[in-house]
């Protein structure tokens, strides 16, 4: 008894003399430390520079930080974003977020508290947008130059992974520089499928919403909303999936096609050839401004399911030979529901001139297709996190 007694006297010492500070977000959640920033996170006023081989640099959900300039993460370096974190960015696009071969971003969000990247502008081309460059094979080359931050992208390793973004929204992003240098809300140079994509919203940029150069990642949940160019894009040999997409053209007609699909517009048979799996995806247009819903050219494959094609002109363009041979009656696209499209369908040869009449296999109908889950309304899943 005397020794039990002589035991709690001395826990109770230790108790009394020891100060451990948690942070708790809920009476739901498990106690987590507090944060303490370093490196560039350490100025929130401030935020730019590089996170460095080695440097794992954690932001503070409870601050504000304000995109300055270029924020760079070099290849060993990791950026953590928490949920809920809001980041806004000045300096037009000087400032941006790059994520070099080899670094890795963990921006991951919830529903309820997603992770913001914005401008206190609110004006589309405010800043650069948010790019990944990853090690997987494109056909520009073995390797490539980014648009965005010159960092070198593309490789030989399918399973590369640049790390996670789920639940983010990404807002008031791009610009166009020339026809070669533009800067979408999220560029995906080169990356690998073992980098999570989930759940990320596009919305009010200035150029795409998201485009992939290349690559193998896959993606699901996206959403990409009154951009001023196209709400999904692809080059260079991007081969994933991309699973539940919801996009929306402005009702003044300003912005580009639902999606712009290219294998390479140099050479049209470079390999490795961009073939997607596209599935459950709703592109919305305008009465006026650009015509096609979907453009498929340059060589590109795909197969495309369960799609909702609301308010163009034309519903599906495919265009030079090599993709019109792959999709002219092949029955590549299935399961589409037309509502106010004047042609659901046109092909043109390489030469320009109409190809051929799209026969009846090239797509099926649908009317009954959901698309991104609801048709034309805002899908369940895309609910309060994605600005609609």
């Amino acid at each position: 008894m005397k020794k039990s007694y002589l035991k709690l006297i001395a826990v109770a010492f230790i108790i009394s003399t020891t100060t451990v500070t948690f942070v708790s977000c809920s009476n739901d959640d498990d106690d987590i430390p507090a944060v303490t920033p370093t490196g560039i996170a350490s100025n929130p006023a401030d935020f730019k520079g590089e996170v460095k081989s080695g440097e794992t640099v954690t932001l503070d959900a409870t601050k504000i930080y304000k995109i300055t300039g270029a924020v760079i993460v070099r290849e060993g370096g990791k950026l953590v974003i928490p949920a809920g974190t809001k980041l806004e960015a000045s300096g037009g696009t000087s400032a941006f977020v790059v994520v070099e071969q080899g670094g890795q971003i963990f921006a991951n969000g919830t529903a309820s508290a997603p992770v913001v990247f914005t401008s206190p502008t609110a004006t589309p081309g405010s800043w650069g947008g948010v790019v990944l460059c990853g090690r997987a094979p494109i056909n520009k080359g073995t390797t490539a130059t980014s648009e965005v931050g010159n960092a070198t992208y593309g490789g030989t390793v399918a399973n590369d992974n640049s790390g996670s973004m789920t639940f983010v929204r990404i807002e008031y992003a791009g610009a166009i520089f020339t026809g070669e240098k533009e800067f979408n809300g999220l560029s995906l140079f080169g990356v690998g499928n073992a980098t999570k994509i989930d759940n990320i919203s596009l919305v009010n940029g200035s150029d795409d919403g998201i485009e992939f150069f290349g690559g193998t990642v896959n993606v699901s949940n996206i959403v990409s909303i009154y951009n001023e160019d196209d709400a999904f894009d692809w080059t260079e040999g991007w081969n994933g999936t991309a699973t539940n997409i919801y996009t929306k053209r402005r009702a003044n007609g300003v912005g580009n096609r639902g999606i712009e699909a290219d294998n390479n517009s140099n050479n049209r048979d470079a390999n490795p050839r961009s073939n997607p799996t596209i599935k459950n995806a709703t592109f919305i247009g305008a009465t006026s401004g650009e015509a096609d819903g979907m453009k498929l050219r340059e060589g590109t494959h795909a197969t495309i399911d369960n799609v909702v094609l609301s308010n163009w002109t034309t519903g599906i363009n495919v265009e030079h030979d090599q993709s019109v041979t792959f999709f002219n009656g092949a029955n590549k696209i299935t399961n589409v529901k037309f509502e106010n499209i004047v042609t659901k369908a046109s092909v043109k040869a390489t030469a320009g001139s109409p190809a051929a009449t799209l026969l009846d296999k090239t797509y099926t109908e649908n009317a009954n297709a959901t698309g991104a889950g609801s048709g034309t309304a805002t899908p369940t899943w895309a609910n309060g996190w994605a600005g609609l």
